[in-house]
């Protein structure tokens, strides 16, 4: 697969949620051109939610406000020191926007953007800061040879709950030559909060500079996280909020820092054990040897809350295969059903965009 070889003007100019943008391999010599400016954008700029959480919805950010967002990025990948990036995170969106397209003119350094899994890497060296979702960690594993031909690597992540394969990432190259940079925010709030680390367990998260908590709030006590914020996406023909509460809880630990306890939409109680669907789905992925799964809530007419469990199996392998009885011991409750389906769907930053039905009728694969 070749990378066509791009002008800034003619990526910028078509719009980032043009095909010529979104559906094919680039690349673009942000090291051989001359420095621009907010300018470069459109006054406005629009984006949409995926529509994974609710209606897929139309949000709009001024030009120079997206450009000082992706200094805030390139701010945060510059402790790597990177001398390019390659990105594999759609510009469609407001992530990929910044993170693609932005961020590596900020940082001044060549861009290469894959859209897919399959193909080749950039035959290149050096100290690249890669753009990721969540299956990028495995591609990375699959492609060692490319990665330990590297200096150091910078990952910059902004999709759903972190993977396993993040951590294997880390170990396989070391504290010294790996750096994970994580950022919480949204389409409507744009970056929130963000943490990086090099090993072991990640810190608790730290609000972006411009970013504050919308109110007074009591350190220790789980909260909404509402915040405040000059970035702040705005309908339109309507004013920019003056706060925006996202779907997240938090505990907050100082007036800058918190604790994430999880989306309030992923976090259900079964029997009266609280469960954390985020976390709950991170040690499922360590019991069971399978393409994909995904916890649902779901109600139930006895006990009020319950959750049901999505596997797409392997290839060459079948229900029979997985160790269920192990995974149910982690989860700390049965499901209610267990549904193996052909894929789960999600977007190109791991949200689950709708329910798939089952292969098998429920009945047969009831969780027992």
């Amino acid at each position: 697969m070749g990378y066509a070889e791009l002008t800034p003007r003619e990526l910028l100019a078509p719009g980032f949620a043009a095909p010529e943008v979104t559906g094919r391999a680039w690349h673009v010599r942000w090291d051989r051109e001359p420095a621009i400016g907010p300018d470069a954008l459109p006054a406005v700029v629009d984006f949409h939610t995926s529509g994974t959480t609710g209606p897929r919805r139309q949000w709009r950010r001024y030009g120079p406000k997206v450009w000082a967002e992706a200094g805030m990025l390139a701010d945060l990948v510059a402790p790597g020191r990177p001398d390019a990036v390659v990105s594999f995170v759609p510009p469609v969106h407001l992530f990929g926007a910044l993170a693609t397209v932005l961020v590596p003119a900020r940082l001044g350094v060549p861009a290469w953007y894959r859209d897919g899994f399959y193909g080749t890497l950039p035959d290149i060296g050096g100290r690249p800061a890669v753009m990721a979702t969540p299956w990028i960690f495995e591609l990375l594993l699959r492609h060692l040879d490319w990665v330990r031909g590297l200096d150091h690597l910078t990952v910059l992540y902004g999709g759903a709950m972190l993977p396993a394969t993040a951590g294997d990432l880390l170990r396989e190259l070391g504290p010294e030559r790996a750096l994970l940079v994580e950022v919480l925010g949204s389409t409507e709030a744009g970056g929130i909060a963000t943490r990086s680390w090099r090993e072991g367990e990640p810190p608790e998260w730290q609000l972006f500079p411009d970013v504050g908590f919308a109110g007074p709030v009591t350190p220790g006590a789980e909260v909404p996280l509402a915040v405040t914020s000059p970035r702040l996406a705005f309908r339109p023909g309507e004013p920019e909020p003056a706060s925006w509460e996202a779907d997240d809880r938090v505990v907050p630990l100082g007036a800058r820092s918190f604790r994430h306890a999880g989306r309030a939409g992923r976090l259900v109680k079964v029997n009266g054990r609280r469960i954390n669907l985020d976390d709950a789905e991170y040690a499922l992925r360590a019991v069971l040897d399978c393409a994909d799964l995904a916890l649902l809530p779901v109600t139930d007419p006895k006990i009020g809350e319950h959750v049901e469990l999505l596997v797409a199996l392997a290839p060459g392998t079948e229900v029979a295969d997985l160790d269920f009885a192990a995974a149910f011991a982690r989860l700390g409750v049965r499901p209610r059903k267990l549904h193996v389906v052909p894929r789960i769907d999600r977007s190109a930053l791991g949200k689950l965009r709708h329910v798939p039905a089952p292969t098998t009728p429920d009945e047969e694969v009831a969780a027992r």
